[in-house]
Order: C-alpha cells, then sequence, then structure tokens
C-alpha cells in the first residue's frame, strides 16, 4: 500500500524566496537522500494569502513500513534543521494519504 507524506508549509511573504530555493536545492534533496521515498514534488497552493504564500509538499512512499521507518530515522533531524534555519516563519501541516488507486493517461 503506497504512501503520499503530505506537508503544507505556510511561509511568510519575507523569506518566501529564500525557504523556496532552500526547500529546492537542500531540504527536498536531503529527504529524498533518506531512501525512504519513490518521488517527490512541491507544489503552490492556489490561493490568496495575507502577508505569505503555502505549498505542498508530497513524498510518494512504497509502504507504511517505509514511512514510519523514515519518521523513526530521519523526520526529526530533518524538521529540526527547517525550524532552524526559519524558526516562526512558517508553519507546516502534516497529513498521510493512502494512495487507494492510481491512473495514468
Amino acid at each position: 500500500m503506497q504512501v503520499i507524506y503530505n506537508v503544507t508549509v505556510s511561509v511568510d511573504e519575507d523569506v518566501h524566496h529564500e525557504w523556496l530555493e532552500w526547500m529546492q536545492d537542500v531540504h527536498i534533496p536531503d529527504v529524498m537522500k533518506t531512501g525512504s521515498f519513490l518521488e517527490s514534488r512541491i507544489s503552490k497552493v492556489l490561493a490568496h494569502e495575507e502577508g505569505g504564500k503555502t505549498y505542498a509538499v508530497q513524498y510518494l512512499c512504497v509502504n507504511m513500513e517505509m514511512y514510519n521507518q523514515y519518521q523513526a530515522q530521519f523526520a526529526p533531524q530533518l524538521q529540526e534543521d527547517h525550524t532552524k534555519k526559519f524558526g516562526t516563519k512558517t508553519v507546516a501541516f502534516r497529513t498521510l494519504l493512502h494512495v487507494h488507486k492510481h491512473f495514468t493517461s
């Protein structure tokens, strides 16, 4: 059973560009280097927001066991790195999704 680990992040406008660059160049590659995920993507939420931008970062995991291993071995340090770099300039909300069925064209 594949799962999607979704992290929705609201980013203050004043650090938005720095955060996006850091996510693309450092954080997401670091998460992928753990070997826990098959693929990842970052998407901008299309809504008007006061004072910031919101992104959804999604990681596809082969199963719950790999996700749990990631959470136990890697997530605490990676999340701490993010907090040290951006502090209260970001707010993250995490959800876990079960991939019920995958369709392709």
